[in-house]
């Protein structure tokens, strides 16, 4: 697996989307609509073919028949960084390498975009959302290919955690990405993005 992008979200996604600019500067783009779980998103590229998304409930479509992917239906407060997500060549294989809890695949598409998400049934992720989500894109698409360029890079995330160890015990075998840090202390992530030569932490 590897990293793929990361997630702000919000009760709304005007406010999801204004604390992305708030602390990084620049405005997200346009994203879309999410079927299966009713959500929306705007989106920044990064550097390296990653890209951040923000994201919350769309108030206009139906409520899903499901609980929503990223733990969204608890969400309350402040917008901040709450998950990242990897991307597998073989999600079944990932997830059969790991313990249950990571949730079952999903196949979702908006327009020409097609993935499979690895969702877990009540829509919490291990370890209170600080694991990685799941995500294996089928077909050359890629929502950061078609991102305008921002020159803003990930230089650093930190996952924080109780059990933070075991997380990173966990994930060892199947992750390698030296931005990556895992911390002992309360559930939270954070993460080090420099923008026109200055580091800003997105929380």
């Amino acid at each position: 697996m590897e990293l793929d992008h990361i997630a702000v979200a919000g009760e709304t996604l005007a406010a999801a989307t204004a604390h992305v600019e708030a602390v990084l500067g620049i405005a997200p783009q346009q994203g879309g609509e999410h079927a299966v779980f009713h959500t929306h998103n705007t989106l920044l590229g990064l550097e390296d073919g990653l890209y951040l998304e923000a994201i919350a409930i769309n108030p206009a479509a139906p409520a899903p028949d499901r609980p929503r992917w990223f733990d969204l239906d608890r969400f309350a407060g402040q917008p901040r960084l709450t998950n990242w997500i990897c991307r597998c060549e073989d999600l079944d294989a990932t997830l059969a390498a790991l313990p249950d809890g990571f949730g079952a695949p999903v196949s979702l598409q908006r327009g020409d975009l097609r993935w499979r998400m690895a969702v877990p049934e009540n829509g919490v992720l291990p370890f209170d959302n600080c694991a990685p989500a799941l995500i294996e894109w089928e077909g050359d698409a890629h929502p950061a290919t078609r991102l305008n360029p921002s020159g803003a890079r990930l230089e650093a995330l930190r996952v924080s955690h109780p059990e933070a160890q075991a997380l990173a015990e966990l994930l060892g075998p199947h992750l390698s990405d030296k931005r990556m840090t895992f911390q002992t202390g309360p559930a939270r992530l954070d993460a080090d993005i420099k923008v026109a030569g200055v580091t800003r932490v997105l929380a």
